[in-house]
């Protein structure tokens, strides 16, 4: 929860910091004492064995690039740096990137990069997308926006540590039949594999949030299960079907792609689901299967 969308002073700067060993201004004596900044979603993790936790769960390795998302005080960054080949930290609060500029000055495999991490160019900063590795206790407010543009790319990094809120956690993991199960979990899991690694209590952060906490593992399927034209079928499925979920399938495939009854029947054999379901009760393989029929249907359908 250390960096978001900014608003005001620092979600109006979108250059980044500056390369390594650059000037620094005002930079905080002591990065421990910085305040959180409501306005950025700010809540620093201070449990050590949350840190040491999260830090492992994305297996650092010698070899590895890294990028970490609203790296903050630094809680996360000093368990990871040394452990990587290269460490990229993205962060948007000046006083925040201006301190970890300094801190890691000395150190030629550390790169502070000042800016929204909406708008950094992971092309841009990482030598190999498809090689990097991404983690963060990211703001909730924009969680999914965040997870999203990390999975709707190509290519993507090759594995995403996340500390986000435990409802959005649960929704992402939720099963087939629950009322959590929606479009956020078909989107998530359809390209990716994603486990729940552990849980972490408001007293690990300063200041507590209002809400629980959840670390989950994200990884991509690599290489991609489906085609970029399938995946944006499926997300425009998704959209209509969980915008309707108490509707019956047939009602939303006659609505949002002016099926007749008999193409529905039709489809509906072939993928294997019946016409009268609703959305929360298909596999998040059947909604790939049926958006794969929508986007090869003929005439003759």
């Amino acid at each position: 929860m250390n960096e978001q969308r900014g608003k005001g002073e620092e979600g109006s700067r979108r250059k980044p910091y500056g390369e390594r060993g650059s000037r620094v201004r005002s930079a905080p004596e002591d990065i421990s004492r910085h305040v959180a900044k409501k306005s950025l979603g700010q809540n620093f993790l201070v449990d050590p064995n949350a840190q040491r936790a999260i830090a492992d769960a994305i297996h650092p390795g010698p070899d590895d690039e890294l990028l970490e998302i609203g790296p903050g005080r630094g809680a996360l960054t000093q368990r990871l740096a040394g452990r990587v080949r290269r460490l990229l930290l993205v962060e948007l609060d000046n006083q925040l990137a201006a301190a970890l500029t300094a801190r890691f000055s000395e150190d030629n495999s550390v790169t502070v990069i000042h800016e929204d991490f909406m708008e950094v160019d992971l092309d841009a900063v990482s030598e190999d997308v498809e090689q990097l590795k991404v983690i963060g206790n990211i703001p909730y407010n924009i969680t999914s926006p965040i997870i999203f543009r990390l999975l709707e790319r190509r290519p993507r990094p090759r594995a995403v540590v996340l500390m986000i809120q435990r409802e959005v956690a649960d929704r992402i993991l939720a099963q087939p039949g629950s009322k959590a199960f929606g479009a956020l979990a078909v989107g998530v899991r359809a390209v990716a594999d994603v486990e729940r690694v552990l849980n972490v209590g408001r007293g690990a952060f300063r200041p507590a949030p209002d809400v629980d906490s959840t670390v989950i593992r994200i990884t991509p399927h690599q290489p991609p299960r489906l085609t970029p034209e399938v995946e944006v079928a499926l997300r425009t499925l998704t959209r209509a079907a969980f915008g309707q979920r108490r509707k019956q399938l047939q009602r939303i495939l006659r609505d949002a792609y002016g099926l007749s009854p008999d193409t529905i029947e039709g489809i509906a054999r072939r993928v294997g689901f019946d016409p009268r379901d609703r959305p929360e009760t298909l596999q998040p393989t059947t909604f790939v299967q049926l958006a794969e029929a929508l986007l090869h249907l003929t005439p003759q359908d």
